[in-house]
């Protein structure tokens, strides 16, 4: 049986060691998680490349489309050489067309510059956000991706689990689907129950104490979160326990 992975992200060092205590399998890194995930600061990877679990940075230069030019593209793979150099596992991407397809010859050379090096590579949501999934999925197996996060091309992995179910069927074991968004510990026995899942990802975060002041001055959400050592090892528990009773 292969092994049950949770993974989930963080966007400092706090959620990262929050994510450890809790039990958290694998980390996806980023900076910004509220606006879904931004590259971190080298400083970050370093740091988290001390951690006693796999580590995947996320690939992204900015917020926005994933539609990407060419200077954008040399600053991804300048981030993937960085992960690689501070002795990160993974490197986690994705990019599109304007018209929304997944963008192939952007993916090619960004996922064939990671597994020159050895990374484990992850596509991202964009995957949800294109019109076909069946097409994209056959891409990310074409490709040559180890995983695809996705919520089905829902808002949530719960929304997308009929999606779900039919991507898993269509991928017959070539490559790990790993649903992602809105999973807690209400949803995540739903999941385990429905598919044939090995890996899950989630923020396990909760607000955080809000500063009026930061706000106002545009330092901080007037919604922060953090990522919670208790929620990681409930959602740890949830998940081998929905696992165990399929």
């Amino acid at each position: 049986m292969s092994p049950r992975i949770l993974e989930i992200c963080v966007d400092g060092v706090s959620g990262l060691t929050a994510a450890i205590a809790g039990g958290a399998d694998r980390i996806e890194l980023c900076s910004a998680l509220a606006l879904g995930g931004l590259t971190p600061p080298k400083s970050l990877m370093r740091a988290a490349a001390r951690a006693p679990i796999p580590v995947h940075a996320m690939i992204r230069p900015r917020a926005g489309t994933f539609v990407f030019g060419e200077a954008e593209i040399d600053l991804m793979l300048a981030d993937i050489d960085d992960a690689r150099r501070a002795g990160l596992a993974g490197v986690v991407l994705g990019a599109s067309q304007p018209d929304g397809p997944l963008d192939e010859a952007c993916l090619r050379r960004l996922h064939g510059h990671a597994a020159a090096q050895g990374l484990s590579t992850t596509l991202h949501r964009a995957f949800d956000l294109t019109p076909d999934l069946d097409a994209a999925l056959e891409s990310a197996i074409d490709l040559g991706f180890d995983r695809v996060l996705t919520s089905g091309g829902a808002p949530t992995a719960v929304a997308g689990l009929d999606r779900l179910a039919e991507l898993h069927s269509a991928a017959r074991g070539r490559i790990v689907l790993m649903p992602g968004s809105g999973i807690t510990t209400d949803t995540i026995g739903t999941l385990a129950e429905r598919l044939p899942i090995t890996e899950i990802h989630a923020s396990a975060s909760e607000p955080a104490v809000a500063s009026p002041r930061l706000n106002e001055f545009g330092f901080d959400s007037a919604a922060p979160r953090r990522t919670s050592e208790r929620i990681v090892r409930d959602l740890q528990r949830a998940w081998q326990a929905g696992v165990d009773a399929r």
